[in-house]
This record gives C-alpha cells, sequence and structure tokens, in this order.
C-alpha cells in the first residue's frame, strides 16, 4: 500500500515562507510572557487568527447582528453571509456549497451523523475505528454500541505510531458499515493513507468518515479525490474562530434522517442545522479561508506573481499554492526539530522519527523526558513564554494503548505555519535543560 504524504511543493516555489508578513498577520503573536516573547506552540489545540477574522467577528455583529430569513436588511445579509461561507468551504474542501454543514464543532457535528446512520443499524452490523484517533472520532461511533453494533479497532504500529493497514484491511468486511479514521493523528502528527482506507471501505460497501481537524492546518483537502462519504474539521484549528464544518456526499444529507426539531426546514443542508448558527463566527471562516488564499495569492515567494496572474487564479487554486508554501515552510521546521529532539538524552519521541519519512507526518511531536512529567515541562516552557499542551489531548485510545495515560500522557509541541525556527531552537534549548 501507498505511503501516505502531503504533496510536494512544485519546482517553481521557493522552500519557505514569507515569514515576517505571515506573522504580521497575527496580532497575538506580538505578545510577551515574563519577558520572553509569546510562542505559540499549540496549534493542535487551536491555533491563533488574522487581524481579518477579529475584524470580520466583530463586524458582524457591530452591523448585521440578526436571526435569518427575516423580511429585513441585517437578516437579509446574515442569510448572505452564511451562503458565503458555504461557498468559501466548498472552496476549501473542493465541494458544492450544499455539501457544507456547519456546527458548534467537530465532535457535535460526528454525533449528529453517527446517531442518524445508527437508525439503520443493528445487531450484527460493525463500525471500525482506530487506536490512534481523537476521541471524537472515537465515542459518537461506540455510542451505537447501544443498538448492539459491533466496533472494531485497528492496531497501530507503536515503533512509530503509524497505523497497520494489513490489520485494517483485515477488519474491514461485509458487515463492515462505517469506517471512521482520522486524516492525521493530533497526538503524534501521523498522516493516514486515508485515500486507500476509503477505497477500502467502499469496495466492502461501506461508508468512509474522515476526521480531518489535524490535518486542515498542515495540507490541501480534496474530498473529490479522497471520495469520502464524509469528511469533518474544525476552524479553529486552521486560523478560524471557534466552529465546526461537516462535508457530506448530498446522497447522505438527504436520505439519512437527522434528529432535528419539527419546524426546521427538511432543506439540504439546513435539515443538519439546528437551532440558531454563531452567525458571527461563521463570518470569521470566510475570513479565515481568504487569509489563506491571500497567502496563495499574494505571498512573495508564492508562485503566483503578477496582479494578472492573481486575479486569474480561483481561490481554489490559491488555496492550494498557499498549502504548498505552507508545507515547505513546515518541512524545514520539522527537519530541525526532529534533529534536536534525538539529541536531547532521556528524551523518547512519539512517532514518525526517521527524516526520510517527514512527509507522512505533520509537524507534531508527543514526546517523555525521564525525570519530568509532561505537566512539568509544559509548566517550565510556559514560563518562558512557549505555549505547549500535556495529557492526552482527548486521544485516549492512543495514550492508553502505549501505556502513558496513567503517567501524564506526552508532551505535545505543535507547529504551525506562523512558527519560526528560532521558536524551534527555543523550546529545544529550554528541553536541554
Amino acid at each position: 500500500m501507498t505511503k501516505p504524504s502531503i504533496e510536494s511543493p512544485e519546482p517553481e516555489l521557493v522552500d519557505s515562507l514569507n515569514l515576517d508578513w505571515v506573522r504580521a498577520q497575527f496580532p497575538s503573536l506580538s505578545q510577551r510572557i515574563n519577558g520572553h516573547p509569546a510562542a505559540f506552540l499549540d496549534g493542535p489545540g487551536g491555533t491563533q487568527v488574522p487581524q481579518r477574522v477579529i475584524d470580520a467577528v466583530s463586524n458582524y455583529l457591530r452591523t448585521n447582528n440578526a436571526n435569518t430569513c427575516g423580511a429585513y436588511v441585517t437578516s437579509r445579509n446574515t442569510d448572505q453571509i452564511i451562503a458565503g461561507a458555504r461557498s468559501v468551504m466548498a472552496d476549501f474542501l473542493g465541494c458544492d456549497a450544499d455539501e457544507i454543514v456547519f456546527g458548534p464543532n467537530m465532535t457535535t457535528l460526528t454525533f449528529a451523523i453517527s446517531r442518524a446512520i445508527g437508525r439503520e443499524l443493528g445487531p450484527g452490523d460493525e463500525v471500525l475505528l482506530t487506536h490512534l484517533d481523537h476521541d471524537a472520532n472515537i465515542s459518537p461511533w461506540r455510542a451505537l454500541e447501544e443498538r448492539g453494533v459491533k466496533i472494531q479497532f485497528a492496531d497501530i504500529r507503536e515503533e512509530d505510531c503509524t497505523l497497520n493497514m494489513d490489520d485494517l484491511a483485515s477488519k474491514i468486511n461485509s458487515r463492515t458499515k462505517v469506517v471512521a479514521v482520522g486524516y492525521a493523528s493530533n497526538a503524534v502528527g501521523t498522516i493516514n493513507d486515508v485515500k486507500t482506507i476509503v477505497h477500502l471501505a467502499h469496495a466492502a460497501g461501506a461508508m468512509a468518515y474522515i476526521d480531518a481537524v489535524h490535518y486542515a492546518p498542515h495540507g490541501a483537502i480534496d474530498v473529490r479525490e479522497l471520495d469520502c462519504d464524509f469528511l469533518a474539521c474544525s476552524t479553529y484549528k486552521f486560523f478560524g474562530p471557534h466552529m465546526g464544518v461537516l462535508y457530506s456526499k448530498r446522497e447522505h444529507l438527504s436520505r439519512l434522517q437527522p434528529y432535528k426539531v419539527r419546524a426546521n426546514t427538511n432543506a439540504v443542508p439546513q435539515r443538519w442545522e439546528w437551532g440558531t448558527l454563531n452567525h458571527e463566527c461563521i463570518a470569521g471562516i470566510t475570513a479565515c479561508v481568504e487569509y489563506l488564499a491571500e497567502l496563495g495569492r499574494e505571498n512573495p515567494q508564492s508562485s503566483i506573481r503578477g496582479q494578472a496572474l492573481q486575479a486569474a487564479f480561483s481561490r481554489r487554486e490559491a488555496l492550494k499554492a498557499a498549502y504548498r508554501g505552507i508545507q515547505a515552510h513546515e518541512r524545514n521546521l520539522m527537519k530541525r526539530m526532529l534533529r534536536g529532539l534525538t539529541e536531547i538524552a532521556g528524551l523518547k519521541l512519539y512517532g514518525i522519527s526517521d527524516p526520510a519519512g517527514i512527509n507522512s507526518r505533520c509537524p507534531t511531536f508527543a514526546i517523555r523526558i525521564d525525570g519530568h512529567t509532561p505537566l512539568e515541562l509544559a509548566t517550565r516552557l510556559g514560563e518562558h513564554g512557549i505555549f505547549t499542551w500535556d495529557g492526552n489531548y482527548y486521544a485516549i485510545n492512543l495514550t492508553e494503548r502505549l501505556g502513558v495515560e496513567k503517567h501524564g500522557g506526552f508532551l505535545r509541541i505543535g507547529l504551525v505555519h506562523y512558527n519560526s525556527v528560532e521558536e524551534v531552537d527555543r523550546v529545544l534549548e529550554l528541553l536541554r535543560g
């Protein structure tokens, strides 16, 4: 089976971003903690947002704060803002606007889909999960055990925290109804071969549900190419506000029966959106995707040069260009981080550590150091203005599987494209201790 990877940058791209331009978009990066520059290495738990997202949220509340479907201007403006955000997210994921559903977060949306699918399942049916996943793509499916559904788990290779694809393939059979898997691990950074997994699921007549929350900041997503049935992500993980977004093939949104209030429309996709949505954050979603598109169009080290060429590029093309630059920059950070971590005495890295496998991981590093708990490490780093996470990050199946849950889990260092080489060096210096 093919190794998953983030697509390589095109040859004409310089292997770095204009980091000064990028960082200038994010006002929070200018903060200082105890005299130290703030270094946000907590991206997997939620990224910082560019000024335009702050402005979009504020401007909506200032000028268009209203509920939908009203016979007056601010309500009609709100309708247009939501429709525009669907179109923007359709460009982000490579689908149609009516295949986009908004919700509070990925977890809530996944519970909505699992409950609807569960209406059609019963004893003898199976759902296949993995030990590598965030609990948001495990517990919603395990809830179906109440209906007699059998939950299977694909195992991992402990030495590098990658999925055991042979084990996964062997557990897909004629009784499998759903294969739910993460695009990338939020704990150890592994990128899964989701295209192959989708193919295996469909070959057995099962649906494929992809959790792309952790992958979305790091690589372009094309749901048509993947052919997945569902894909969920959270915009606060890719430089936007706290919201969740679900892609589903139109046929599933129409056929499956959601649990909803009677007064809600049966139209797709609105039948999957219950109650009043977070309109100001939906306005922010458009702004965060437009930021990424501008990164592709305007960044001086992008392949898109000149006003005429920029104008000819669609938003989708600009997003792909942005991610090529992001990936190149993040690879440089990963190489430096991997090299530094392997030189620290008593440090254990969980996940892919071989530089040859760098295209199969995100710049997310889970570590433990002898003699220190993850909380102690995170606290010390935080006092020096470096923000990291400790614990299990809701990837509790993985921390239990690796035997670290009862010992405080991991220290997680999570990089995104606004992070710098200098920040990598700062954290390595402090970890050396």
